[in-house]
């Protein structure tokens, strides 16, 4: 019986590799594409050499502003820890008072327990003598009221330490609060600065000395308004001397009479009307002599880096060394600029004499001393050293006369 032939058709074979690679290559393409788009975006813009200084004078004063934040921590710190000590000192020794009045209460329950507590009646009745029994009973009621008196003592004790010891754990719970906000604000100090180099460090060598040009024209500019400062204040002083001057011959003329001439030479010793202005700015004269001690001292610093929180003797931040100079002169200022504001009398820039204190920003975060001439002596940011520069180159909050 002949084999009857399979109708099964046969399989037709799929070739599945070129879609695979298709497939994969579509796929490199789109990668090779984003890649491409991605990195053909264009780059941020490099910011102006201006914007950056911009930038970087504003770091520099936000940075001074948490120097002053740390300033005042730290003397509050100070202060606080001094307090804490002095508390906790007394509580040590009201601690030892309540012993001692502890140890006298217990050497009177000793003697009370030898004795006994027999009553007063049978006591009388026992006694060989009646009269020895008065006795004794007034020295005991004299026993009791030194017992009483050491209750007493022991009670006002225990109150006062009590009392002692709340004010010394809220005060050390100050403290902590005072040491927090000094190790926020030298952190706050840190991180302006450090983000302050990290724009100057990314500069090129031509940006730099484009910085330093900038600055360059700065600085001409705020001293060329420091001259003229200097002229207008030389010239009303040019006017007050000739009108003292007109105000002494006048005197002279009116006081005068034939012996003008012997009362003429008369005003000319009576140029005491000279020691008259001498005495008229005797005040004056007196600041002037401490305003020159002040000015010594800080002259003397010139060249000794700038150090935020540093008030001497080998650094200085600007409120470290108009304190440290004003000290020279007998005067103690408080340690940050917001609070040295706040000491003298106001006076506006024209006005200014030399030893007087100049404040900049809105936020008062900075302070030199005038020298006179539109020039001050300060302490002037972290990389700069203490040196002379016009009251002009930073914007002016006001000045102060501090004694």
């Amino acid at each position: 019986m002949p084999v009857l032939a399979s109708h099964r058709k046969p399989r037709t074979k799929v070739r599945t590799t070129p879609a695979v690679g298709f497939t994969t290559a579509a796929l490199a393409s789109v990668t090779l594409l984003s890649t491409q788009s991605a990195t053909a975006a264009p780059a941020e813009p490099k910011p102006a050499i201006e914007d950056v200084q911009k930038k970087v004078d504003e770091l520099y004063r936000q940075a001074g502003s948490a120097t002053q934040q740390y300033n005042r921590a730290k003397a509050a710190s100070t202060a606080q820890r001094a307090k804490v000590d002095t508390l906790l000192s007394d509580v040590a020794k009201r601690t030892e008072k309540i012993n001692e009045a502890r140890r006298e209460l217990g050497s009177y329950a000793a003697a009370q327990y030898r004795t006994g507590g027999i009553a007063p009646t049978a006591t009388f009745f026992l006694a060989d003598d009646p009269q020895a029994y008065f006795d004794q009973s007034q020295v005991m009621s004299r026993s009791t009221e030194r017992q009483q008196k050491a209750v007493d003592d022991f009670r006002a004790q225990q109150a006062a330490a009590s009392k002692k010891r709340a004010e010394a754990v809220k005060s050390l719970e100050s403290l902590t609060e005072t040491q927090t906000t000094l190790r926020s604000s030298k952190q706050k100090v840190q991180t302006k600065l450090t983000e302050a180099r990290s724009l100057l460090s990314k500069l090129t060598a031509e940006e730099k000395a484009r910085l330093a040009e900038l600055e360059r024209k700065k600085e001409a500019e705020a001293k060329e308004k420091a001259e003229k400062l200097a002229r207008r204040q030389a010239a009303e002083a040019k006017e007050r001397e000739a009108a003292e001057k007109r105000a002494r011959e006048e005197a002279a003329k009116e006081s005068g009479g034939d012996s003008g001439s012997g009362s003429g030479s008369g005003t000319g010793t009576g140029t005491s009307p000279g020691s008259g202005t001498g005495t008229g700015t005797g005040a004056g004269g007196s600041y002037a002599t401490k305003a020159e001690k002040v000015l010594a001292f800080a002259r003397a610093q010139i060249g000794k880096p700038y150090v935020w929180g540093a008030s001497g003797p080998s650094s200085y931040d600007c409120s470290g060394l108009t304190q440290a100079a004003w000290r020279e002169s007998g005067v103690t200022l408080p340690r940050t600029t917001w609070d040295q504001v706040k000491v003298g009398t106001r006076v506006a820039t024209s006005d200014l004499q030399p030893g007087d204190l100049v404040f900049f920003y809105d936020d008062i975060s900075h302070v030199g001393i005038y020298k006179g001439d539109g020039m001050m002596i300060h302490a002037p940011k972290p990389g700069a050293n203490v040196r002379e520069e016009s009251i002009y180159y930073m914007p002016i909050y006001g000045s102060v006369r501090p004694a």
